[in-house]
Order: C-alpha cells, then sequence, then structure tokens
C-alpha cells in the first residue's frame, strides 16, 4: 500500500476544520469569560472575526476577582449581555464532596481542582446558550492543555449539536505578548505586561493551580512567591490547630459542632489548612494530550478532607468494599481528569461510590501543626470497629482463636498444592 495514499488527507482535513471554522457565520455567541487578558481579547477577536453578538458568562466558583470590574470590562469591550453566576454552593455540592467520596487523586497526589470545576462550567454555558438562543459556545483553553478537552467534551456530551469555537486553535497569536499587543492596537484597557505574570493561575474554592513561565523548568523549585494560599512552614503557628469534622453519608456537614453550607466548610477548611502550610503539592502529570506537564497545586481544605474522610471510612466501611472502591479510584479519577464527568461510566462508578458512603457518618478530629494532619479521635454509631473483638487481652469468648486455624488451612490449601507440584 502506497503510505502517501494513507497519509495525505489527514493533513487537508486539519486544514479544512480550520477554515470551516473560520467561515461559519453565527449570529450570537456565548463566551466562558473570566475578565482576564486572554478572554478579554477573544471576546473582541469573537466580535470582530464573526460579526456575532457575544453574551459573556462568569462562573463564580470562588476564584478571586471583582464582579464589577469583570462586568464593566466585558461591556467595555462590547459585550451584548454579562451574565456572573455564584455557582460555589453547587459546585462544592454536587461536584466537589461527589468526588471526595472517593477519596480521588489523579496519579497518586492530585486532588483535581482544576478538573472537577469544568464540567459545571460546561454545563451552565450549554444551558445558557440554549436560554439566549445563540449558535454556539466559546472558550479560552489553549491547544496544549486539558482544559479544551474537558469543555468541549463536556459540552458535547450536554448537547451534541454544539458548536463550539476554540481561538487558540485558529487564530494567529501565540504569546501572551502578542495578546498584550493586540489591546494596544484595539484600545483594549486591561492591566496586562508582555513579561507579567511569570506564570498563569487558574482559582477555585476547592484549589489554585500554577503552571508555565519559571514553572516550566521541573528541575528549579518554585519560587516561594507562586504559593498564594498556604503558608511557609517557617512562619506558620507554633501551637495545634484542632477541628472536629462531622460526616453524613460521605459528605462533610458540620465543623465543631456548627452545621454549615458546603461551600461555607470548604472555605474554613481552606484557612485553616492554610494557615498550617498544608496543601501544596509540586507535581509532574501526564496531561491527556499525551505531554507530561508541571504544575503547582494548593489545596488546602482538600488535604484535610481527604485525611478526615479515610478516618470515618476506616471504622464504619465494609473493608471489602473499601479494596474494590480504592481499586476503581484510579479509572474514576481518570475519568474526572480528562473530561468524561457526563459519561455513562462516570455515573455507573458514582452509583457504586455513593452506595459505599450510606453508613459513612459521624466525626473525626483533626489536629494540625507544621504542614502535618494527625487524626485525635474518629467516632461513630455506625462504627464496625470492635474493642471486644480485636483487643489483645480477655474478650469474654466474644472470639475463638482456634477458629484461626482452618481458616488459615483453607486460604493456603492452594498455595501448598502448588508447593507439592512444583517439588
Amino acid at each position: 500500500m502506497n503510505p502517501r495514499l494513507v497519509f495525505w488527507p489527514l493533513p487537508y482535513t486539519i486544514a479544512a476544520h480550520f477554515f470551516n471554522n473560520m467561515k461559519k457565520t453565527y449570529n450570537k455567541i456565548v463566551l466562558a469569560y473570566s475578565g482576564g487578558l486572554d478572554t478579554s481579547v477573544i471576546l473582541h477577536w469573537l466580535k470582530e472575526t464573526y460579526k456575532a453578538e457575544v453574551v459573556v458568562f462568569t462562573a463564580d466558583i470562588g476564584q478571586e476577582h471583582d464582579p464589577v470590574l469583570v462586568e464593566e470590562r466585558a461591556n467595555s469591550i462590547g459585550a451584548c449581555k454579562v451574565i456572573i453566576e455564584d455557582l460555589q454552593e453547587e459546585f462544592v455540592s454536587n461536584y466537589v464532596f461527589p468526588m471526595f467520596r472517593a477519596n480521588t487523586v489523579y496519579e497518586g497526589e492530585y486532588l483535581l481542582g482544576t478538573s472537577i470545576a469544568r464540567p459545571l462550567i460546561s454545563k451552565r454555558l450549554v444551558e445558557i446558550a440554549e436560554q439566549e438562543g445563540a449558535d454556539a459556545i466559546a472558550h479560552g483553553a489553549t491547544g496544549k492543555g486539558n482544559d479544551q478537552i474537558r469543555f468541549e467534551i463536556g459540552s458535547y456530551s450536554l448537547n451534541p449539536e454544539i458548536e463550539v469555537i476554540a481561538p487558540w486553535r485558529i487564530w494567529d497569536y501565540v504569546s501572551r505578548a502578542d495578546l498584550v499587543n493586540y489591546c494596544k492596537e484595539h484600545q483594549i484597557d486591561i492591566d496586562a505586561s508582555p513579561d507579567d505574570p511569570l506564570y498563569s493561575t487558574d482559582e477555585n474554592l476547592l484549589h489554585t493551580s500554577y503552571e508555565g513561565g519559571v514553572l516550566e523548568d521541573p528541575s528549579v523549585e518554585a519560587p516561594e512567591s507562586v504559593w498564594q494560599r498556604t503558608a511557609n512552614i517557617m512562619d506558620t503557628p507554633d501551637t495545634k490547630t484542632e477541628v472536629k469534622i462531622e460526616f453524613r453519608n460521605g459528605d462533610p456537614v458540620a465543623l465543631d459542632g456548627q452545621q454549615l453550607k458546603s461551600s461555607k466548610i470548604l472555605s474554613l477548611l481552606n484557612d485553616m489548612a492554610g494557615k498550617n502550610g498544608i496543601g501544596r503539592l509540586d507535581l509532574v502529570e501526564n496531561r491527556f494530550t499525551g505531554m507530561k506537564s508541571r504544575g503547582c497545586y494548593e489545596t488546602p481544605g482538600g488535604a484535610l478532607l481527604l485525611k478526615a474522610h479515610r478516618a470515618i471510612e476506616s471504622i464504619t466501611l465494609d473493608g471489602h468494599a473499601a479494596h474494590l472502591r480504592d481499586e476503581l479510584m484510579p479509572k474514576y479519577a481518570q475519568l474526572i481528569y480528562d473530561g468524561f464527568w457526563w459519561s455513562p461510566e462516570r455515573e455507573a462508578l458514582q452509583a457504586f461510590i455513593d452506595k459505599t458512603q450510606e453508613k459513612v457518618t459521624g466525626s473525626v478530629t483533626l489536629s494540625l501543626l507544621k504542614g502535618n494532619i494527625n487524626i485525635k479521635s474518629r467516632t461513630s454509631d455506625f462504627s464496625l470497629y470492635d474493642p471486644k473483638v480485636v483487643t489483645f487481652e480477655d474478650d469474654e469468648n466474644t472470639y475463638d482463636q482456634a477458629d484461626a486455624s482452618g481458616f488459615i488451612k483453607i486460604n493456603s490449601l492452594r498455595l501448598r498444592l502448588n508447593a507439592k507440584r512444583n517439588k
């Protein structure tokens, strides 16, 4: 077979997709808008390129931002409508806490702070597009990262006919300096310099991530100035901080006896952990796009939740159910990382995970000091821990140790037969 006949259509197909996207006409576009440099340029570029009305949507999921400034900037650039929604409670209750029921970590360390925010944003983009009668949605994710995949797979899962515009895969701009120059050329008022910042950030109530710039060399330590939510260990208190977390069906519902909204619980845990230098991670991870990427992450409250949730499970969750859930967890984490939150397989895994949490109810007291998290106590009315059974002292005939002989013989039978055969 002539290899040219096999491979030449591929670049043609990519080129055709590129030009078709540029040629399409849209009447109205909904843009995921942060108010920063990238999406401000994209707002103007969409209007100029497609001669379309642009509705901007900002999801408040706990990031530090000024909604008044965001709205003023969007209006000054020419947005036909500005929608800013406080989604913090929905984000934590319907996405973060369900994920934490599985003690979910990606590649052994990453608590998926960016990944878990994308399904909610995608959902609202699709819903707003339908409400506003928009032809397409747009986002500011680059063509190298995971977010483009998460936004678009999520959107297509909810509306298979939705049109998605990804400017970073279409336009000719390749750097931050290009976007700063674009702002100057088109008189877009934004406080930005080609040389600042030295890295990019993404923030929500669960975490903050830092990537790029000075962080691209994994052999060089991240500057201390990068970390914004967690104190340097040298600056943390010399006395312990204690907090009691109450769980119901696997989710935290109260702190120190006070019932609180989910978002408030996470916010308070962030403050406690951050002041004690808890929650930093410097990781080289494997992106879905195939490349390795270094990210620095701060997930202070999440670190406490993971520790506390495992602690309450240790006394309430059946051992074999816990082991099976832990075996499935890496697949569940991969699905979230790759953008498949709305997939049937993630939903099936979630149903199993939620089933395991039916008796995960009780309280855990944590002690925090100098970056360390220690378990002080764990209690539950549904505890499977029986001191009479486990004690090394007189158990009053609760457990007959002679039963262990038969248990060992039965479980070792196949190994003994293998040993005889192999002599």
